[in-house]
This record gives structure tokens, sequence and C-alpha cells, in this order.
């Protein structure tokens, strides 16, 4: 083993990443009995589950509009995160979804390789970890990555085995979006169309994860403590769990939420640029997945909302609707490109992005 004098990171992470298979592919060669050094996150914080008393919120899309709207506000105003039911998408749609992620992630590695890229071009990559070289400590996952609006990739550029499936899923997804948007833009005091009418559905990212089994869970993590930089994120995920949620008390602690998996539900979180569009009247929270203890891989896929329109001249800051002089503009105004440029050149768990753009 190497001693930390000769542990070479750089050409670790080289090496991870030119054997193409990702977490994956050291789990079934065998070579992953332990975490290697990589993945090895020095600072952890505790993998406690929350009380049985304290639970994400959950928002029944079927109770009339007026009380559907109050729940998805008061949730995405103190947590952040929430659960939807009664959305409309068939249990069946989440499942084939799930089952068709999993069987990209578990071909053979040979088959997996030739999708293996770093670079976005075609709408379309497969590695493991987006902030691979730029992190601390890499995270026990590999993810296949999609850019689905607004123009959706050349299909053949998605793996076969999953690209039907993936291909519903947006259609799908997309519905259930725009009804969250519609909640939250009503429970600003406004019409239900404002969010959407910023182009907020047209801009959708599809991020589907595989958490292989871990050796030695507490020693990595699935996914490290981040917030997310869009609009909003809807999430579908298996039944085996790990996603947490960061939960402060009104005396100012915090602790970690578990997001417990419920049959046909699905995830939705307030992103970085939500927080911002809204003033603060909405906030986006850290959440993150545990390292999976478990023999059966963990799947989860999601869809990042962001705006469709981008250019030089396009820009987003607090809605004007929502400004006034008894509550004026928390952010400045800023393009796509510097929001984006500004997420991709840090780790995935600074918390810098949403400081970056504060007056």
């Amino acid at each position: 083993m190497a001693t930390a004098e000769s542990f070479d990171r750089t050409a670790a992470l080289k090496e991870f990443d030119e054997g193409k298979t990702g977490v994956r592919g050291l789990v079934e060669s065998g070579a992953a009995a332990t975490v290697p050094p990589i993945f090895r996150h020095p600072i952890l914080r505790p993998r406690s589950s929350s009380p049985s008393s304290l639970s994400v919120p959950t928002v029944d899309l079927s109770l009339p509009r007026p009380a559907a709207v109050a729940l998805a506000t008061t949730a995405a105003r103190d947590w952040g995160f929430f659960q939807i039911v009664n959305h409309g998408l068939p249990l069946s749609l989440i499942d084939c979804t799930i089952s068709a992620v999993r069987s990209f992630h578990e071909q053979p590695s040979s088959v997996r390789a030739a999708f293996y890229s770093r670079s976005v071009a075609g709408g379309v990559s497969y590695s493991s970890n987006v902030d691979l070289f730029r992190s601390g400590a890499a995270s026990w996952r590999d993810t296949i990555q999609l850019a689905m609006g607004p123009t959706r990739p050349d299909p053949e550029r998605i793996p076969p085995v999953c690209r039907e499936e993936l291909l519903a899923w947006d259609e799908h997804v997309v519905a259930a979006g725009r009804a969250v948007l519609g909640l939250l833009s009503e429970g600003l005091g406004k019409e239900a169309g404002l969010l959407e009418a910023t182009t907020c559905a047209e801009g959708r990212l599809m991020a589907c994860h595989y958490y292989p089994p871990c050796p030695e869970p507490e020693l990595t993590v699935g996914t490290a403590e981040h917030t997310d930089p869009g609009v909003l994120t809807v999430l579908a995920q298996d039944g085996v769990g790990g996603l947490q949620v960061k939960w402060t008390g009104e005396d100012g602690e915090s602790e970690w939420v578990d997001v417990r998996p419920a049959s046909g539900a699905l995830v939705i979180n307030v992103g970085d640029l939500l927080q911002i569009m809204s003033n603060d009247e909405y906030k986006s929270v850290e959440h993150r997945v545990l390292a999976n203890p478990h023999q059966e891989a963990r799947v989860s896929v999601a869809t990042f909302f962001n705006p469709g329109k981008r250019g030089e001249s396009v820009f987003y800051g607090p809605l004007p609707e929502l400004v006034s002089p008894v509550k004026p503009a928390r952010y400045r105004n800023f393009t796509m490109a510097e929001f984006m440029g500004t997420f991709f050149g840090k780790e995935l768990s600074s918390r810098s992005l949403i400081d970056h753009f504060k007056l």
C-alpha cells in the first residue's frame, strides 16, 4: 500500500478515469475490497439517521389547489425539500426508468467504457464524479448525464439499453416539474405561470446516478453535501435509500434527515437559482447521499430544471415582481454563462455559488 509520502493522487485520479468503467468497474474487478485513497474523505459528518419524528414534508397534488399550494410553499420555505404524490406519473413508468438506468450501469465494463467521456459535446456523457479533478476526495458513484432541453441530443448517442426509457421519462417528468413550478409561483402570490414564463422548464439536465455497494461506507460518501445550482430538481429514487437533507431548527441547530423512499413519490428540491429568483423566499439547502452499505446498488434519476433562454443579453436574478422598497433585491443580475461557469469552477461541495452573487 502506498504511504502518504509516496501516494501520487493526480496519477491515481488519471489512472481511475482512464479505466473508463467508474466505481462499478472497481467493484466488479475485485479491486475495491477496501476504499481506494482517492475516495477517502478526511473529514466526514456523522452518518446518523434522523429521528423517526422528523421527516421531509409530502405534498399530495390531488388535494384542492389552495391546500397543495400552501403545503408546497411552506415546504420550499422551511425545508427546501419535499416529496410529491398523486402527480400523475405511473409507478410502472418510474420503475421502468430506474430499471433501465440500472441495466446500463450493470452492462459489461467493455460496453460501458465505449460511452465513457468527460465531454458534454453531443449532450450525453458517462463518467464518475463530475468534479473528479477538482474535489478533495471522490465520491462512490457513477453517472450517465443527458442534456434534454432546450434541444434533445441525437437519440443514437443515448445507450440503447436505456434510450427508449429515458426519452419517455423526459416527456413525463417535465409535466411534474411544471406542476410544481406552478404551485411555487402561486405561493409567491403571483400567477401560476410566473416561473415557467422565465423558460425554467425548458433547460433540462438528467443525471442518472448509480451508487455501487461500498466496502467501507464510513470512509467515503455517495455524493458530498452540496446544493443544486439550478431552479428545481425532480428526483426518482429506488428503495435503497441514502439521500439526506440538512434541516435547521428554530434553535439554529442542524441535523441530517433521511429522505425515506416512498413508493411512487418524487423528490423535489429548490435549487440555488430559485432561491435567487425568489429573492430568498424559497431556500436551497444542503443535501448528500451516504455511501451505500447495502449489497444492492442504489439508483436515482435527477432532472435539473434550468432556464432555456440564454445569451449575453439575457440576465437572471431576483424576479422584478418580488423586489420592493420593503424587500430590495438581495442578489445582482447575471447571465447563465457566468452562473454555470462559477458552478463548474468549484468542487461540488462548495457553498460559494449563492454567495458569489449576493449584493
